[in-house]
């Protein structure tokens, strides 16, 4: 039985939905530098709980909790003419995100841009500093 009387330190809610993990991705892409999106081409955002077992296998990852971000596609630096202009994904998976902000003492928002920018950041193969530089290049 609550105590009326008593406030609540924080009002907890449920944890953010997918949509909402999606969301904040698209807010963090959008808040790039104009430079940097260039060289993307179109990047589309999912979330989902976890990785599916073709990637983590894939990965050679056995504990799921271990992948919070994926980007699948190819770079335009690296497609020939023939190659199509599909559209390269940034994967968000919600559960080790959220397990990875609740050991971190920043805002989940800051905590997702950091994964959009060095998933793609790393399938560029830029450098932690280049990442580090976009990332503080990004508007809030």
């Amino acid at each position: 039985m609550s105590n009326p009387s008593i406030e609540p330190i924080r009002a907890f809610g449920p944890p953010p939905s997918l949509a909402e993990i999606e969301e904040m991705g698209r807010r963090a892409l959008d808040s790039l530098p104009p430079a940097f999106l260039a060289r993307c081409g179109a990047v589309a955002l999912r979330a989902e709980d976890f990785a599916d077992a073709e990637t983590l296998a894939e990965m050679e990852i056995e504990d799921p909790f271990e992948l919070a971000g994926l980007y699948r596609g190819v770079p335009l630096t690296e497609r020939g003419h023939d190659d199509p202009a599909g559209i390269d994904i940034v994967f968000l998976y919600r559960r080790p995100i959220l397990d990875w902000w609740a050991e971190e003492e920043m805002e989940l928002e800051e905590l997702i841009r950091h994964l959009v920018v060095h998933e793609i950041g790393h399938h560029f193969g830029f450098s932690d500093e280049e990442m580090e530089a976009i990332e503080g290049q990004a508007e809030e």
